[in-house]
């Protein structure tokens, strides 16, 4: 069993166990490689799972390269998303793309996101990234095939921490009970996840055991030892009655010598000097020609950049975020920092009160939801590590808040509002009870990860739960104050949103926050600093100036917003009023109805599918009875219906339209047909 040609069932090419370890040994190099140029990705489990995927890429599975949608291939599952680098290699080695194209990994325009999408590469079975879901796909493969009296076979990768998702378990069962014995599954035993060791963060031990108990065939063996994986294989394919489960033991990192067994090299890229050190580990300096390859990545990226910048709207000079020279009078300059540092800096700060307790979910560094007890070891008892179990950890939030604590649980946005919606819903919002929800890393700004890691839509579930508050901090020091607010002063569900990228610093310590009260910002004159250049006031307490226009925005929209006005000042004259809705639930609907009325034109800017912020804009405008008869023109920015894609975030900032010089234009637009419009009255 091998490489075949489809139409005439001929092998194409056998591989011996020698020339699968000098392939799997390659296929590291190339996947570092690839790393490297990204600036991004996971580097020690790509390079603890080689093994396993040279041999089911180069031997065991039938597929064929130049017939990628042969019906009766084996189907090879990466339910390990993050891995999708190996899983690029093993495709570009066995011919389904060409080997040195990989390199432009995570770039933009990219088929190789940064995690698998089906429909951008062949080869590739199914979109996977969040964790836990490819066992499920399997069972579906499974039972299709056996409907259709198919004999090929379904393999899924999984990792080891990924066995602490709760639909895992749900599958094997499936899988069991139905005696799937087309399923080959394989775990990726390297014992480490994003926040240590597996055993722990969440034992998930004895595997063995387990899946034996629900049915499966379960064999063990070394993941670096090729003529063991080989064996392994065919011996699951032997199998009759029920699916098979072969756990690898592997070492994360593996070859590399100062990458083996280090957690911090789970979601890390080596840089050029790390490059060259891991080649010379893994015995291929000089076998892969890296030089032609960056180039190759930079040549991509370099045409990729100048198509993007063909698109962005053009003005008399850059008014890009910090593009002028800092000397100059009118540079603008801004501060810049990651949104999410804010709500480490409350947790740090607030988490001496002792019904507070943190629970993490397996990023919670990078989430920066750790700070609760960095450095400060009596809080530990207050931290909890649920590892990678959204579900379970909501409703366990809900346990807590039920006796009386202050829980806080958080992770990409993406798996804290969505994977887990229904236990947000009737644990936490149906009860009513006192938890905090952070959707971190939220909006296109999370990057290279691509569209699975990318929340553009989370907004909509949360602010369709009865009794959930919602709150969209702007920059971290607002992030820092709504989260001291929503922790220590709401009491009910509640949910902040905020950024993973550096984002601009445009609140001060002295900028008035009020939850439920929005802010009005206001253009007075060009500074050194952006942040001195505007003023803010409670919308409360703001007399109208006769602007031509108001942005209405949330989160990183609104410095978006401000550097909108900038333009639109200098360029064209035009007096902007900037709205900061910092609290989307409950909403300040007189502060949205006050701009519509004042200056006749809204424009709603989010980073977020279209809809969370102007929905309820728009829904206020429509029915508050002052405004009826009143002309308002109102357009929305936002994400326009479509799933995201991998590319550095200021780039996807630039791609979904999202900018200031984007908000200028639709501006310029709207402030046209309001002139005309007026004419026409007039004339009239």
């Amino acid at each position: 069993m091998s490489l075949r040609d489809a139409k005439t069932g001929q092998v194409t090419k056998e591989y011996s166990i020698d020339e699968l370890r000098d392939a799997a040994q390659l296929m590291r190099g190339y996947n570092l490689v690839a790393l490297c140029a990204a600036g991004s990705g996971h580097a020690g489990g790509t390079l603890s799972i080689m093994d396993i995927a040279a041999a089911l890429y180069l031997r065991i599975a039938e597929h064929d390269p130049k017939n990628p949608d042969w019906p009766d291939r084996d189907r090879i599952l990466w339910s390990a998303g993050h891995k999708a680098p190996a899983l690029y290699v093993s495709l570009g080695i066995a011919g389904f793309c060409p080997l040195d194209d990989i390199v432009t990994l995570r770039k933009l325009g990219s088929p190789f996101q940064g995690h698998p999408h089906w429909l951008k590469l062949p080869g590739i079975e199914v979109s996977s990234g969040s964790l836990g879901q490819g066992l499920s796909v399997a069972v579906g493969m499974a039972l299709a095939a056996r409907i259709d009296s198919k004999t090929h076979k379904i393999f899924c990768l999984m990792g080891d921490g990924e066995q602490q998702e709760g639909q895992v378990w749900e599958a094997a069962m499936e899988a069991g009970h139905f005696h799937l014995d087309n399923i080959i599954a394989v775990i990726d035993c390297n014992r480490l996840q994003i926040d240590g060791w597996v055993k722990d963060v969440m034992q998930v031990e004895p595997l063995a055991a387990k899946y034996a108990a629900f049915g499966w065939e379960v064999l063990r063996i070394d993941g670096h030892d090729m003529s063991q994986i080989v064996d392994a294989f065919e011996q699951a394919r032997a199998v009759t009655g029920k699916p098979v489960m072969i756990l690898a033991d592997t070492v994360k990192g593996k070859g590399v010598s100062f990458m083996e067994n280090q957690p911090g090299w789970h979601g890390k890229a080596p840089n050029r000097e790390e490059l060259t050190a891991a080649l010379a580990d893994l015995g291929l300096a000089g076998r892969i020609p890296v030089d032609d390859l960056l180039a190759k990545a930079k040549h991509w990226q370099a045409e990729a950049s100048q198509a993007l910048e063909a698109h962005v709207p053009r003005y008399s000079c850059d008014f890009w975020w910090n593009a002028r020279d800092a000397a100059q009078s009118d540079s603008m300059h801004v501060a810049m920092e990651p949104t999410r540092k804010g709500f480490g800096r409350a947790l740090a700060e607030c988490g001496g009160d002792e019904r507070i307790v943190c629970i993490g979910l397996d990023i919670s560094g990078s989430i920066t939801i750790a700070d609760f007890y960095a450095g400060q070891p009596e809080r530990a008892r207050r931290w909890i590590s649920m590892g990678i179990a959204e579900q379970s950890a909501t409703a366990a939030a809900a346990g807590l808040a039920r006796e009386g604590k202050l829980p806080v649980l958080g992770s990409y946005a993406t798996f804290s509002a969505a994977r887990n919606l229904d236990q947000v819903r009737v644990s936490i919002c149906y009860s009513n009870l006192n938890v905090l929800v952070a959707g971190a890393h939220a909006g296109v700004s999370v990057g290279a990860d691509g569209a699975t890691h990318q929340a553009l839509e989370d907004l909509f579930a949360m602010l369709g739960l009865p009794n959930m508050t919602v709150v969209v901090p702007c920059d971290a020091i607002e992030t820092r104050k709504a989260t001291q607010h929503l922790l220590l002063e709401h009491v009910g569900p509640k949910y902040i949103r905020f950024a993973r990228e550096a984002t601009p610093i445009v609140t001060s310590e002295t900028t008035p926050f009020v939850f439920g009260k929005a802010n009005v910002i206001r253009l007075r004159a060009e500074k050194v600093d952006f942040v001195d250049a505007f003023e803010t006031r409670l919308a409360e307490d703001y007399a109208d100036e006769g602007e031509d226009l108001s942005i209405v925005a949330c989160g990183p929209m609104v410095p978006e917003a401000m550097r909108a006005a900038w333009i639109l000042k200098q360029e064209f004259g035009l007096e902007t009023r900037v709205l900061n809705l910092h609290t989307l639930k409950p909403i300040d609907a007189e502060a949205a109805v006050r701009a519509a009325r004042e200056t006749g034109i809204v424009i709603t800017a989010e980073e977020h599918q279209i809809g969370a912020l102007a929905g309820r804009v728009s829904l206020i405008l429509a029915t508050n009875p002052t405004l009826y008869g009143v002309p308002v023109i109102a357009r929305a920015i936002g994400v326009k219906d479509r799933f995201g894609e991998s590319g550095a975030p200021w780039e996807l900032v630039k791609v979904f339209e999202l900018s200031a010089e984007h908000i200028a234009e639709s501006a310029l637009e709207l402030v046209s047909m309001k002139r005309h419009a007026a004419e026409h009255l007039v004339t009239a």
